[in-house]
């Protein structure tokens, strides 16, 4: 199955490490500093140019990445197959 994050961006949900809420998480000193590494590494792709609601963590070919998503954590979950 395939997650829908938003602006024609799929991610297969067995490669789903965690999804986040973009303001909680970011509070984070650590948080941030993970996220600017690797938006340096080009591993950080935006569903939309939008001020993002939540960010997916997931791997794919063997690199972790990150995608911003517009749409909300609990969205996100609600379109997955485990639901809410």
């Amino acid at each position: 199955m395939f997650l829908h994050a938003g602006n024609n961006k799929n991610i297969r949900e067995k490669d789903i490490i965690g999804i986040f809420d973009a303001d909680n998480a970011t509070i984070s000193s650590v948080t941030r500093k993970y996220l600017s590494e690797a938006e340096r590494a080009n591993l950080v792709i935006s569903a939309k140019d939008e001020i993002p609601k939540s960010f997916i963590l997931y791997k794919e070919n063997g690199k972790y990445m990150i995608c911003f998503s517009q749409i909300s954590t609990q969205a996100l979950l609600g379109r997955t197959v485990y639901g809410i």
